[in-house]
């Protein structure tokens, strides 16, 4: 009999080399995928190249010769089996825009989570609405993933999540690899929710710790925002197991209280008495949870649901510091 020869490995493009982006393009990697790695900056792209480094995101960790680096989106999504769209939420729209005629009629993966300012959609919602995807498309991919702990290959776990079941089982065999595992979930509005109202949440532990709390305030805090999670999930139609799970507590836990969790040193310096834009500087990068926190407390409101830690974090950022008292408050919220 004939051999019949092996399916060849999937391509996947991923857009955006950021600290996220890079890491889960070693996990593809890793899984076995062909990866094309696009940087927004020319000079990212050829470090990869020539190096197989992205220094100033994953400092002196070697990216697999699998991924292959680019300048040019038309030249990553060619022949693409699966897009990844790795940039922060606040520029997916205008990034999709660019690249919607680009794009092939394959699974559109999101990994940006939080609350887009203006319209409250959340990652997944300003893909379809921008790409015209249906929801068969648009998989949502969240839990607790630290970039840096990804990338230096320590075990990690993560959900894929699609209403369409055999799309998510095949984007989280993409991303299966031995350091890194992928469960499935048909609930992409649990998982939105959570990737959102995290990191906001984060702000509020590490507000909390930067005032000289203690570890009963920081659970009290976690404990009370996960509470709040879970209200506004279910008011938008999400399943309560998802709130327990990786995509929740999971990543709820890791984002609060890792060091590098760039929420939760922007919050620390908040509750230190630094300004925002001093907290900002001392996170080093994207603080998801500064946008994301006004407008999460629109999207409560339009689905009328009270988010009590939510508004001080809201009024925190909104008025550019944490004001005398915010980090008791929070506990008692």
């Amino acid at each position: 009999m004939p051999r019949v020869p092996p399916p060849a490995a999937p391509r996947v493009a991923v857009l955006g080399a950021g600290s996220w982006g890079s890491a889960f393009a070693l996990v593809l990697a890793d899984a076995g995928c062909r990866v094309a790695l696009w940087a927004r900056r020319p000079e990212v792209a050829d470090e990869v190249r020539r190096l197989r480094t992205n220094t100033a995101r994953l400092g002196d960790v070697r990216l697999p010769d699998a991924v292959e680096a680019t300048a040019d989106a038309a030249e990553a999504l060619r022949g693409a089996d699966l897009v990844v769209l790795a940039v922060p939420l606040q520029r997916l729209r205008a990034q999709l825009t660019a690249w919607r005629a680009l794009l092939p009629a394959v699974p559109l993966v999101c990994l940006a989570k939080g609350v887009e300012a203006g319209t409250g959609l959340f990652g997944t919602e300003v893909v379809a609405e921008v790409t015209g995807a249906g929801p068969e498309r648009v998989v949502a991919v969240s839990g607790p993933n630290l970039a840096a702990e990804v990338a230096r290959r320590q075990p990690a776990a993560t959900v894929a999540a699609c209403t369409d079941g055999a799309v998510a089982a095949r984007v989280a065999a993409a991303c299966t690899s031995p350091a890194f595992r992928a469960e499935t979930s048909r609930d992409v509005v649990g998982v939105d929710v959570a990737g959102a109202v995290k990191n906001v949440v984060a702000l509020a532990v590490g507000i909390a710790e930067g005032a000289g709390h203690g570890a009963n305030a920081r659970a009290a805090v976690l404990t009370r925002g996960l509470g709040e999670t879970t209200r506004l999930g279910l008011a938008l139609g999400a399943e309560a197991a998802t709130f327990a799970g990786l995509a929740g507590v999971g990543d709820l836990v890791a984002t609060c209280g890792s060091p590098l969790s760039r929420n939760h040193r922007a919050g620390l310096a908040l509750g230190r008495g630094a300004s925002l834009e001093q907290a900002l500087a001392a996170a080093g990068g994207t603080v998801e949870g500064v946008t994301s926190a006004p407008a999460v407390l629109r999207r409560a409101e339009r689905a009328g649901v009270r988010l009590p830690l939510v508004e001080q974090v809201a009024a925190a950022v909104t008025a550019g510091a944490a004001p005398d008292g915010l980090a008791a408050r929070l506990v008692g919220c």
